[in-house]
């Protein structure tokens, strides 16, 4: 189901901090509108300064956040948990993604009278992000305070918007790659369990899609430097893995191998160049494209997620309120063009429709819309008016074309948009809601079914909207990508020495059925049918099938034991 009315919500959704100032450590009450009831959640930020090498940068990058889910019927204090599952995040992801899942999984332990946590990391770049717009809004129950914020100038309490960091701006970050990631996470845990006997029976490490292969260089590291001891290998900290639509292998997901040069050819000359290109400039210091994957429009996912969250039967305006610019226009061209004729001549435009919040949404991340699989999620289909197939970038007819390869990067459903410009109002029928009657693809196959919807789309709204630490990573370090390419080069990875680290305790591997499929299943896999990337995480407690949800039930299983 959609989530319930503004009316309904918390007025929400940060209280006081559990710490003074001063405090290295800050953990805040969280309150939602998640209809999984039975689990406190909190946001904690610990003090861990970057080191004096990492360079000139803002005194929040000195700390590391994550969200902490817990059984509300359990321990207050962590070292009392039963288990704590250790989550990172895939690329231009973050702590925000892993709410439904974690919600799920320390429900579903506690009903098996297990008192779990689920601890969703932060990466240390999300400090850059500013969320005063999104929280605004929220709590104030108007997203068009959210779109004033961040491009209208208007002040947030006295705060102003001070723009998206450019690339001279974030020079800091072409020195956080790898070894500072899973350094950093060492050091959570450290902090937050000092004892490693503790961490070695209760922690369980592991992540989604980039998560995998962090977790497995965490596995190979040693932290302290003299390589003959072992009880500070990443490997001793955990009692078992676990890999949400990845390998805990350092592998990229889908590569099977080293990151393909022809991606970043600069890769060719080897991590001298690509340091020298980082530090001078030359090579952005974040991922970023001209549209479609950069700071602004992760950030418009945020804002289009709390317009859903809060008005999901609402018109959409968000296409005309947000002021016009290239990296807009060109994004909505990307994702909203029927075929190549339309994409060319630019009409008709996303303008000419109307959609309500939650069909906006849906447009940007369903499976039958949004066109790239990583970002993905299954999460109900168009209804209102008339849909045909959206043959741009790429026709529905993969297969009978000799381009079926080209699945693993736009994922295998077939792509729909609405056809009507002018006309009624698109609505979005939930994942629950699917049935009969959906729409047909030119093949005369139906678009879905209620088989290949699992995610609900007021919770992925909720999940975009009212979490403190962001469902999306603005400023992905690009020196984490092309440290995991050439960990072999000396000084990259010196200290990943314990090979043996990512078999050394038990795995559970958790795919998603049409998922970025960098592996075929193995015996004991736990295969999601009909999940995308993205449900992995957001996948609803309540299933199509009656039965509970697949993955975070066989977590809880797992940590169970």
């Amino acid at each position: 189901m959609l989530v319930a009315a503004a009316a309904a919500l918390p007025v929400h959704a940060l209280a006081a901090p559990a710490a003074g100032p001063g405090a290295d450590r800050v953990e805040t009450p969280v309150a939602t509108g998640s209809p999984v009831t039975g689990v406190t959640e909190s946001m904690v930020r610990v003090r861990v300064p970057l080191p004096a090498s990492a360079g000139p940068h803002p005194e929040a990058c000195d700390w590391l956040s994550y969200l902490r889910f817990r059984d509300s019927a359990g321990p207050a204090a962590s070292a009392q948990a039963d288990r704590i599952l250790v989550a990172q995040p895939g690329i231009l992801e973050g702590a925000g993604a892993f709410d439904s899942v974690a919600r799920n999984t320390v429900a579903a332990a506690a009903k098996d009278g297990k008192h779990i946590e689920f601890w969703a990391l932060d990466r240390r770049s999300n400090c850059l992000e500013d969320h005063t717009g999104v929280q605004a809004g929220l709590a104030a129950k108007d997203v068009h305070l959210a779109v004033d914020y961040y491009y209208r100038q208007k002040e947030v309490d006295g705060r102003k918007f001070a723009g998206y960091q450019t690339n001279d701006q974030v020079a800091w970050l072409q020195n956080v790659g790898l070894e500072q990631t899973v350094r950093d996470q060492y050091d959570l845990m450290v902090h937050e369990l000092p004892d490693q006997q503790a961490r070695k029976q209760k922690m369980l490490c592991g992540g989604h899609s980039l998560g995998g292969v962090l977790t497995a260089f965490f596995a190979e590291w040693d932290f302290d430097g003299n390589h003959s001891t072992t009880g500070d290998a990443g490997y001793e900290q955990c009692s078992g893995y676990f890999a949400l639509d990845t390998r805990i292998s350092t592998s990229l997901p889908g590569a099977g191998g080293p990151l393909p040069t022809d991606l970043i050819p600069l890769l060719k000359f080897g991590a001298g160049a690509v340091q020298a290109g980082l530090e001078s400039g030359v090579v952005p210091r974040s991922l970023s494209a001209p549209a479609l994957i950069n700071t602004e429009t992760m950030n418009l996912l945020s804002i289009a997620g709390l317009a859903a969250d809060l008005a999901p039967g609402g018109v959409s305006d968000l296409a005309t309120y947000v002021p016009s610019s290239f990296n807009t226009d060109t994004t909505y061209r990307l994702l909203f063009s029927k075929d190549y004729p339309t994409f060319v001549k630019g009409s008709p435009t996303v303008k000419d429709f109307r959609f309500t919040n939650a069909a906006a949404l849906g447009g940007l991340l369903d499976d039958n819309s949004e066109p790239l699989a990583f970002m993905q999620a299954s999460v109900g289909f168009w209804d209102g008016g008339k849909i045909v197939d959206k043959e741009f970038p790429a026709p529905n007819d993969l297969d009978a074309i000799g381009l079926g390869g080209l699945k693993q990067l736009l994922g295998p459903d077939k792509k729909a948009i609405p056809d009507e410009p002018n006309g009624p109002l698109y609505t979005w029928r939930n994942y629950d809601q699917v049935g009969a009657g959906v729409p047909a693809s030119k093949d005369g196959t139906p678009f879905t079914s209620s088989a290949k919807e699992v995610t609900d789309i007021g919770e992925l709204a909720r999940s975009l909207a009212e979490q403190p630490l962001d469902f999306t990573e603005h400023y992905f370090p690009t020196k984490m990508v092309t440290d995991i390419a050439l960990a072999a080069a000396p000084g990259i990875a010196d200290d990943a020495v314990h090979t043996g680290g990512p078999t050394a305790n038990p795995i559970i591997n958790l795919e998603a059925g049409d998922g970025l499929g960098g592996s075929s299943p193995q015996p004991g896999d736990v295969v999601a049918p009909g999940y995308q990337h993205i449900d992995v995480l957001t996948a609803s407690a309540k299933q199509n099938d009656g039965e509970p949800e697949i993955v975070s039930t066989n977590l809880a299983a797992f940590a169970a034991k």
